[in-house]
């Protein structure tokens, strides 16, 4: 998909062709829609298409005049029950007179700057139009971590009432975002840091305050997930070592009842014997062995309960 942005009377407003000190935003797109764009602002074809690969690392390189920035933006899956967190790239091109960003899917970052949610977005400014993107990433990223701080808090308590692998599936999936959104936050603070250097971009006063409050957010949502992976990962193993703990609790009681069980089974089967035994030809044989196998049963079950096996 190809949509081409421009500020008219201080609103970002949709145009339908390449102009000056417009923004085209590319998502997804087709070869066609990468040639029209190649071909209109004289691209290079790898800037474009870098940000496609959904492996590609934060990183900015200029070549020819043509600046490339790509940071990782954070992602929202939902399905039926749950919410899946993720991170993709989100490609920069700072060109002479235009801006273009590509990104794989429709994020909702972009999406705000396209439906006129963030106010006093100039496409003709371009360093001033690539920040404000930085700082919406860094604000997305702190609004996904106290999501995910939230939905981990309501899966322990569901671990407080049944431990079933659900929930522990869930918070493991809540895990492996956090690593995402770790590994994420700290390659885009390394370009933003290369960014404030000021070889790559000019970057005007009010342009290196808002970079800085931005570098500020960004290492507050790394302490954010920093801190979350480590009480997730503790909650992983104090709920993995409760489920253990009940699983040998609830052996130890089997087996204590097998033992017991066990017992009336084993005088009945003497008393089965083609053998001489005691009591074998009184009437009362049977009431005797019955007498027996519960003496023992209650013997038995006493010194259990004594050291608290059952």
């Amino acid at each position: 998909m190809l949509c081409i942005y421009k500020t008219i009377d201080g609103k970002i407003q949709e145009i339908d062709r390449i102009e000056d000190g417009c923004w085209i935003n590319l998502v997804s797109p087709t070869e066609s829609e990468i040639d029209s764009v190649v071909q209109a602002l004289n691209v290079d074809p790898g800037f474009l298409r870098a940000a496609l690969d959904d492996e590609e690392t934060s990183r900015i390189e200029s070549e020819d005049g043509q600046t490339l920035i790509i940071i990782d933006i954070p992602l929202a899956q939902q399905d039926e029950e749950t919410i899946y967190f993720s991170t993709i790239p989100l490609g920069i091109i700072i060109t002479d007179k235009n801006i273009v960003t590509v990104c794989l899917k429709e994020n909702t970052i972009i999406n705000e700057f396209s439906n006129g949610t963030v106010k006093s977005v100039y496409t003709n400014m371009k360093t001033r139009f690539v920040l404000q993107i930085f700082f919406r990433v860094a604000t997305r990223f702190l609004q996904y971590l106290k999501q995910i701080d939230r939905i981990s808090s309501e899966v322990e308590n569901q671990l407080h009432r049944s431990m079933k692998n659900k929930e522990l599936i869930q918070l493991l999936d809540l895990e492996k975002s956090l690593v995402y959104f770790s590994t994420s936050l700290k390659a885009n603070e390394i370009t933003m840091e290369k960014i404030l250097r000021g070889r790559t971009i000019k970057l005007y006063e009010e342009d290196q305050d808002l970079l800085e409050d931005v570098i500020i957010e960004n290492k507050q949502a790394i302490e954010m997930s920093n801190i979350y992976s480590s009480i997730l990962s503790g909650t992983m193993d104090a709920f993995a070592s409760v489920i253990s703990n009940n699983l040998n609790i609830v052996m130890k009681f089997l087996t204590s009842v097998t033992i017991v069980l066990s017992l009336p089974t084993m005088v009945a089967s003497f008393y089965g014997m083609n053998v001489e035994l005691p009591f074998q030809h009184s009437p009362h044989a049977f009431l005797f062995t019955m007498l027996l196998s519960l003496v023992l049963v209650c013997t038995v079950t006493f010194i259990f309960v004594k050291r608290k096996m059952f």
